[in-house]
């Protein structure tokens, strides 16, 4: 007879519970949903998933436009993470979450605050059983050196973007009840090779050799992969860079 898990209390135990339930899950074959599957870095990281032979639902504005190559373990579905009960809805069974949607067109940078917070409620309706919910966050909140963030150096009039990303971190940090991750890229992030190599930090912007702090997409996803199989950053920011 299976064992009966009572309703989960948004309590730090709660937590525990939804962490073990969790780890226990990745026995078992990859389930994961990615929302903004079809963008620049949701479509890589959809790709790394099913190369490691997770099976993936993307989620996205347009299925009848998405380019995604065809998988038999890829599944595209209409939807928009800032409908709460309709994330709830598509979560269930789940075992990671990936939000990788951009507000950048048409701009809206509150978005990236109430789509967390969207994902969030939906964690909770999802009880002890909530998946780990990883947030494609910006560089922006990164510190450069002790007190000083990378926003801090851009020109007001390209801030939107990053401080709604911020604000969505920000949010997140009060959550002490669901088991989230916000990963923040490096300085500069874009196409390029998947190496496999790179360094992993916490709040401050990891900088190379040459002064250039830079990541692959692909090499991004391969972190968002590591730490959904083997999660390190529990209700934590982390960063990458080479």
């Amino acid at each position: 007879m299976d064992a009966i898990i009572p309703p989960m209390k948004h309590t730090p135990q709660a937590l525990l519970l939804a962490v073990l339930t969790m780890a226990a899950a990745h026995a078992a074959p990859l389930n994961i949903i990615v929302f903004g599957g079809t963008g620049n870095i949701g479509q890589r990281i959809v790709k790394e998933a099913l190369d490691r032979g997770a099976t993936v639902t993307a989620v996205v504005r347009d299925p009848a436009g998405a380019s995604l190559a065809p998988n038999p373990r890829l599944t595209l579905v209409k939807g928009d993470v800032l409908d709460g009960a309709d994330d709830a809805r598509l979560i269930q069974g789940a075992t990671a979450v990936v939000c990788a949607v951009s507000f950048r067109k048409p701009p809206d940078p509150p978005a990236y605050r109430r789509a967390a917070v969207a994902l969030v409620g939906a964690l909770h309706r999802a009880g002890a059983g909530a998946p780990h919910l990883i947030f494609v966050g910006g560089a922006g909140s990164l510190e450069v050196k002790p007190g000083v963030l990378l926003v801090d150096s851009i020109p007001a009039a390209y801030r939107g973007e990053v401080l709604g990303q911020k604000d969505a971190l920000d949010y997140l940090r009060s959550i002490k009840d669901v088991p989230w991750t916000y990963f923040s890229p490096a300085g500069s992030i874009a196409p390029g090779a998947r190496t496999g190599k790179f360094r992993l930090g916490a709040d401050q912007l990891i900088v190379a050799a040459d002064g250039n702090s830079s990541i692959s997409m692909e090499d991004y996803a391969v972190a968002v992969l590591d730490e959904i199989q083997k999660p390190e950053h529990l209700q934590q920011r982390f960063t990458i860079g080479y």
